[in-house]
């Protein structure tokens, strides 16, 4: 008998709510919401064009899958580059996410930022005038970006669904706040709005140890009155 494949996002749906049960919370989460809070943290990374990879990587190369993300179709790439900054500086084995986008950009955290002697501004996603740039390096060669190194501003996306629980649109900032030993409330979660998109905060590293964010942190996000 013909066995139905079962898709990524319905397995994903399935593991969420064996973890929930487990931890003696409703799937939907406490308030009742119509999907529970990822919260992830993001480590330094880069995306890259088509053009950009072929550079450092060869003629003709694709970039290849190493791990499947939250966000749907997203992955972290086997491949990574060396980051070059000021007075030749250099972060290795900065990991390339895909697929490939139109423009080349570089996240850091403020740390990594430091000690490359960056001053990187806190940007949204794909607004990149005004940045600092930085040379990457590969295995077949240099690529020099003239801008795009930022320190991604703390951000949630939502899918239309979640954004009319939380009565909130795309462009808005919500409150998280974080509990535990170390609590933290951030007052600028930029929200960012899809249909494609499934409900996670990204912070990134400098920003999860500040509140030492864990499996077991109780996590809340408000809208700003």
């Amino acid at each position: 008998m013909a066995t139905a494949e079962i898709s990524r996002s319905a397995v994903e749906k399935l593991v969420r709510e064996s973890v929930y049960r487990q931890l003696g919370v409703p799937a939907t989460g406490a308030s009742g919401a119509p999907n529970p809070l990822v919260v992830n943290v993001s480590a330094r990374h880069c995306h890259l064009t088509e053009e950009a990879v072929e550079v450092l990587f060869g003629e003709g190369h694709q970039l290849t899958p190493m791990k499947w993300l939250y966000q749907e179709g997203q992955y972290a790439a086997k491949e990574t580059v060396t980051l070059v900054g000021p007075r030749s500086r250099v972060i290795s084995n900065l990991r390339i996410l895909g697929p490939c986008r139109t423009l080349n950009q570089v996240e850091l955290a403020f740390t990594d930022a430091v000690a490359l002697g960056f001053r990187v501004p806190v940007r949204l996603s794909g607004k990149i005038a005004g940045t600092p740039g930085c040379m990457l390096m590969g295995p077949a060669g240099f690529f020099s970006m003239e801008e795009g190194v930022i320190r991604a501003a703390p951000h949630v996306h939502m899918h239309p669904e979640d954004a009319d629980y939380y009565g909130v649109e795309n462009g808005d900032y919500m409150r998280m706040w974080v509990g535990g030993e170390l609590g933290v409330s951030f007052e600028r979660m930029l929200v960012r709005v899809d249909p494609s998109f499934k409900l996670e905060v990204h912070i990134d590293t400098d920003e999860g140890n500040a509140c030492a964010l864990g499996p077991d942190s109780p996590v809340e996000l408000m809208k700003i009155s």
